[in-house]
């Protein structure tokens, strides 16, 4: 999504899992905050979809907005539903997976 686009969701009232859609089969995303300091990204999920463990070089803030799955951190497992919040720290490996479609909002706050 372009700066402009982005600009056009400033001071209006959202639902944010309204603003990206599944799609079958597959991973979507929707950048709606990108500056230096950090990011807001939604994503949805198809079933069976996810991803690997990873690791990030900051925080990430993930709120599940639709749906569950299950997410791993430091090789823990945590079952995660709509309103569900977890912070996975930086440099600690992490993943997830869907159990059902779900739709999560994503932030990052680099340092």
């Amino acid at each position: 999504m372009s700066e402009e686009k982005r600009a056009e969701l400033k001071g209006k009232v959202l639902r944010l899992a309204d603003l990206v859609s599944y799609q079958d089969g597959t991973v979507a995303s929707r950048m709606i905050i990108n500056k230096p300091s950090g990011s807001i990204t939604l994503f949805s999920f198809d079933e069976d979809e996810g991803l690997s463990e990873h690791t990030a070089p900051y925080d990430a803030v993930v709120t599940i907005l639709d749906g569950e799955c299950e997410v791993w951190v430091a090789g823990e497992t945590h079952h995660m539903r709509e309103g569900d919040t977890i912070i996975f720290p930086a440099n600690v490996p992490h993943a997830l997976s869907a159990i059902t479609r779900f739709k999560m909002m994503l932030t990052m706050i680099r340092e």
